[in-house]
């Protein structure tokens, strides 16, 4: 009969060898820092031009970031005793693979060591004033689960990773292409956060029993697993009703009615989420409300630059 851990595993579909350190990075949370990047990209595009390797420098570190950001997850969670070899929507790591808690924190300092490298060129190329937003980026980053109080496991979890990767990547990337910021931006931005800060909130959802009985106080348990559930499909209602409204006003192209082809994943996450108590059992949901994001941004991204030439 196989052990737990091997059970969990097989369940997971968790390989060997590189997929150990590939689920390190959580790789289905990356594209919340790829999409930001992609569509305040495409905004300069259409307000000017852009230049391809500070795109290319921006698109790393932000993933660099989030995938430290992700092992100082599976580092502190481990350290305090949150994670066990039971635990679901992490790498499994530490707790399943037998990888040392210190390798994984120094293999996120290294990914620090290199966004930070990356940013002094993105300095270079545009302004300095950008190196310390990144840097508060990355002291988040860290604070999100390091720290006294990590803030992931307060009501703010959402917001902030909502707020930080979403309008600051976004206008920071819009930014160093153009040296400006402009309002339209800012508004724009607002679907991403509220769709990257979805992520975390079904994250939330999933582990409501864990996290309650470690004393976390995030939305979902403050709110309840049904009405946090909700306030989701409320947030995606607000995020759609935005998009319309900034192609109505005009500071979308009509091109942009192509996100609503999200609207079906959506709606998939709220389905996936409903009669379910299980942390395995949510887990598609989770995996669902990444891909939301995934190809709202996506097309929203693709929009923006068929719009450039139409």
């Amino acid at each position: 009969m196989p052990s737990t851990n091997q059970s969990i595993k097989q369940t997971l579909n968790e390989q060997s060898g590189f997929h150990i350190w590939w689920r390190l990075l959580r790789p289905h949370t990356l594209t919340a820092s790829f999409v930001p990047v992609f569509v305040g990209t495409m905004l300069a595009l259409n307000d000017s031009g852009i230049n391809i390797f500070l795109f290319l420098g921006m698109l790393l570190a932000s993933m660099l970031i989030q995938a430290a950001t992700n092992m100082f997850n599976e580092y502190y969670d481990f350290v305090r005793g949150l994670d066990n070899e039971e635990s679901v929507g992490i790498g499994g790591t530490i707790v399943r693979d037998g990888i040392s808690p210190k390798t994984v924190l120094r293999l996120a300092l290294v990914f620090f060591g290199i966004a930070i490298l990356l940013g002094v060129y993105i300095c270079i190329e545009s302004s300095w004033w950008i190196a310390v937003i990144g840097l508060v980026c990355m002291l988040f980053g860290y604070l999100y689960t390091g720290g006294p109080v990590p803030i992931a496991y307060t009501p703010l979890g959402e917001i902030c990773s909502g707020f930080l990767m979403g309008t600051v990547i976004i206008g920071i990337s819009y930014y160093i292409q153009t040296l400006s910021i402009t309002s339209s931006v800012i508004w724009i931005s607002i679907p991403i956060a509220i769709f990257i800060g979805a992520i975390m909130m079904s994250n939330n959802i999933r582990d409501l029993d864990g996290d309650k009985e470690n004393g976390r106080k995030t939305i979902a348990i403050l709110l309840g697993r049904k009405n946090a559930v909700r306030l989701l499909a409320f947030l995606f209602i607000i995020a759609f009703g935005l998009t319309a409204s900034f192609i109505i006003a005009g500071m979308l192209t009509i091109w942009s009615v192509i996100t609503f082809l999200s609207v079906f994943k959506a709606a998939e996450v709220i389905k996936k989420f409903r009669g379910k108590s299980k942390p395995i059992e949510m887990l598609p949901a989770m995996v669902a409300t990444g891909k939301t994001n995934t190809f709202y941004g996506f097309l929203l991204g693709i929009s923006l630059l068929i719009g450039n030439f139409f």
